[in-house]
């Protein structure tokens, strides 16, 4: 059975999850800078976990490409508060962290956040991996190349879906060593690559299924969607619900979306396929 351990509360992943995206960055790509106040925060999130979201990734970082680089202390401030907040109206709730930073994956934990969600697989940070192992908490490592600010370089690859499961290889094997115990792969849609690379890895996710970890999904509105159908981010939950169903398919564990509803929809839909 794959599960992961959140706060001792055991998730089990052989059913597949779905995470929910609170983004409190006035630049992500799609729903930057919407969310003004705790009432709209707390407001979304109830629909999140109304709706069935199992976790709510909470992300003070925009990584879109070329967004604009901040301290750590103004994303600590802008994190914290909602780990707080979400916490005291919501006790029961699982809180992932998207941060690339160890103070901001510290304090988030200490704070009460259950799992981190790293772009950089530890790569950015060289404290992340001790950061986790010494908290514990279940780690989700995704692929990149460069940094948010340099990765529309470094989108070249010979063969994508080769390189990205060398560096899981490589990345599973160091997080490993460091006695961390519940790792969660994505392949990073988007990251350093572009939209044929995002379709490839798409076709041959069950190529990812290695040292069975379980694999989290992020195509949710993103332009491998918009930029195919000659739409907008605004208008891409349709095509976003269809790579869902294909990802899920192909053995995603979670899916991390901006709308959760449709994102439960379409796993009990496939479950119920299933049999």
């Amino acid at each position: 059975m794959k599960s992961i351990n959140c706060k001792g509360k055991l998730i089990d992943l052989s059913i597949p999850r779905v995470m929910g995206i609170l983004n409190i960055t006035p630049d992500s790509f799609y729903d930057g800078g919407k969310i003004k106040n705790d009432s709209e925060i707390l407001g979304l999130a109830e629909k999140m976990l109304t709706d069935g979201a199992t976790f709510i990734d909470i992300g003070g970082y925009s990584s879109r490409p070329g967004a604009t680089d901040i301290s750590v202390n103004e994303e600590l401030e802008r994190v914290l508060p909602v780990v707080t907040l979400l916490l005291k109206n919501f006790p029961e709730v699982i809180l992932s962290i998207d941060t690339f930073r160890a103070e901001v994956a510290k304090k988030a934990i200490k704070a009460g956040a259950a799992i981190i969600n790293d772009i950089s697989a530890g790569v950015l940070d060289d404290q992340m991996l001790k950061t986790i192992a010494d908290y514990q908490v279940p780690y989700i490592m995704m692929h990149m190349k460069g940094s948010p600010q340099t990765m529309k370089e470094f989108a070249d690859y010979k063969d994508v879906v080769r390189e990205v499961l060398l560096y899981f290889s490589e990345r599973i094997a160091t997080t490993r060593s460091y006695g961390i115990n519940d790792l969660i792969i994505d392949p990073g849609f988007g990251f350093a690559k572009k939209i044929s690379h995002n379709f490839d890895l798409l076709r041959n996710t069950e190529k990812l299924q290695i040292a069975d970890v379980p694999i989290l999904i992020g195509v949710s509105r993103k332009s491998m969607i918009y930029k195919t159908l000659d739409t907008s981010a605004a208008d891409a939950l349709n095509g976003t619900t269809v790579l869902n169903a294909i990802a899920l398919q192909k053995g995603a564990s979670i899916l991390r979306v901006h709308d959760v509803k449709e994102a439960v929809e379409t796993v009990k839909l496939l479950d119920a396929l299933k049999g």
